[in-house]
């Protein structure tokens, strides 16, 4: 993992909504909570535009974060994230403790190369279909990629690229493989445009008919 994120928490004393408001109003953060592992649950607050800009860093869903409170720094990962329903506002997060000897679940990004490239879609004239853009992963914390590479150079038209073939690194697994084959999805595909099976398809009849006129 490249990139490190640090996150200045508080300790949150008051709790519930009219607290919460409060917060969010008067001192320009919002409410957030650390757990799991052998310690207690600890309420915390967090400075809301800090998090909000950090959320624009793809990496920052598929990383160990460091929080620091009171002078003290925990690793954690962010498992749940609740936002305005309206208004370009977070309103609270959850923080799950990791350490360095349990498996961690976490949904990475997947990220498609040479797509634009492919001789299916260049040359002729497919177009890559997405059915997925994470994954779900299981993996010490050490071993938790940043993101997954589906390169997209060999795969040929008609062809699905599913779960089973994305290449991971050491260490890591995908969670919905263990569950049995039936659950071995689909990733992404390359395919025609409808219109343009359509297209051949007619062009194919219009033929068959004029060589039926000409017999």
């Amino acid at each position: 993992m490249s990139q490190e994120f640090l996150i200045e928490a508080f300790p949150r004393g008051d709790q519930g909504r009219g607290a919460s408001r409060r917060l969010r109003r008067e001192e320009r953060k919002i409410p957030a909570i650390i757990y799991g592992g052998k310690k207690e649950a600890t309420p915390i607050s967090i400075w809301h535009n800090e998090l909000k800009k950090a959320l624009e860093n793809e990496a920052f869903f598929s990383h160990v974060l460091t929080i620091e409170l009171d002078g003290k720094k925990e690793s954690v990962i962010l498992k749940d994230l609740q936002r305005h329903p309206y208004k370009p506002l977070l309103t609270h997060a959850d923080f799950l403790r990791v350490d360095k000897d349990h498996e961690i679940h976490v949904n990475v990004p997947l990220h498609f190369l040479n797509e634009d490239s492919a001789p299916a879609i260049k040359l002729q004239g497919g177009v890559a279909n997405h059915q997925i853009t994470e994954v779900e992963v299981i993996c010490l914390p050490q071993n938790l990629p940043e993101f997954l590479e589906v390169d997209m150079a060999e795969v040929e038209m008609d062809q699905v690229v599913h779960l089973s073939d994305l290449k991971l690194p050491k260490g890591v697994r995908v969670a919905a493989l263990l569950q049995g084959e039936d659950h071995d999805l689909p990733v992404v595909a390359i395919h025609k445009p409808r219109g343009a099976k359509v297209d051949d398809e007619g062009e194919g009849g219009e033929e068959g008919e004029e060589g039926e006129g000409k017999e």
